[in-house]
């Protein structure tokens, strides 16, 4: 299966920043889009984060990064609703919802339930093992980690997660997915016994070590964000980049 044809549907599970972010770039990209939440503030905030968020649809014209008409026509294959069986009756699902692992799991079974039978179903986890939410379903083949970045508009990372169990055309489609989206996907291996993969596992140690300077006396906060953006030219430090990835970016 190969999800570039652009007739085909693709799901998000989560209206949060990470979750209307992501709807928004596979809206971008040419799919129809369906993201689902309980909740429906989310789904309105959710909505106000697409179109006039600060890396929404508006902004994204006046930076001239897309016309007016392709923005429209992104927002008319972008649907937001509280119906999960709309999400699950897509080619793909992208879960987004909070860092908790029993959540997970439990929407994973329940997508595992509804959805067709060659769905894949993909997890945005920071971290959580994969394996142990592939395990939850009856076709752990198609079970598969996308780990985005935020803000999803503009960050070009797709860390694609394999389990023992992925198959090679899953590791496929959600690749070539994410190339039709901008992202540059890199493929690595799921390892339960320690949180964070690639990316979190590097960040969380640079966290650490951020933490102490700032617990040492040796900068503020902001004096420390300003000298690795400085420095590295990092779109933001590392306490920024923190509050933005938990509050949006304002």
């Amino acid at each position: 299966m190969t999800l570039l044809s652009r007739d085909l549907t693709i799901g998000v599970v989560g209206a949060g920043v990470m979750g209307s972010g992501i709807a928004q770039v596979l809206a971008v990209a040419g799919y129809k889009t369906v993201c689902c939440d309980i909740d429906e503030q989310a789904l309105t905030q959710g909505r106000e984060h697409v179109t006039t968020g600060r890396y929404g649809l508006d902004r994204a014209v006046e930076r001239e990064k897309l016309t007016s008409e392709e923005a429209a026509s992104a927002l008319s294959r972008l649907q937001f609703t509280t119906d999960l069986d709309l999400v699950a009756a897509s080619d793909l699902v992208i879960e987004a919802v909070p860092e908790n692992i029993d959540l997970k799991i439990n929407i994973f079974r329940d997508l595992d339930q509804r959805a067709p039978q060659a769905t894949i179903l993909a997890s945005n986890t920071s971290g959580l093992s994969i394996n142990k939410i592939a395990a939850a379903t009856s076709r752990p083949e198609l079970v598969v980690g996308w780990h985005w970045a935020s803000p999803a508009p503009v960050m070009a990372l797709a860390e694609i997660i394999r389990t023992p169990t992925t198959s090679e055309s899953t590791i496929a489609t959600v690749s070539e997915v994410a190339q039709a989206c901008g992202k540059n996907p890199v493929v690595v291996n799921d390892f339960p016994e320690v949180w964070g993969f690639v990316a979190n596992r590097i960040y969380f140690a640079m966290i650490a070590e951020a933490n102490q300077v700032v617990a040492d006396g040796v900068a503020t906060k902001d004096q420390v964000d300003q000298i690795m953006v400085d420095c590295f030219r990092w779109p933001a430090g590392p306490f920024g980049m923190v509050r933005g990835a938990t509050k949006g970016w304002s």
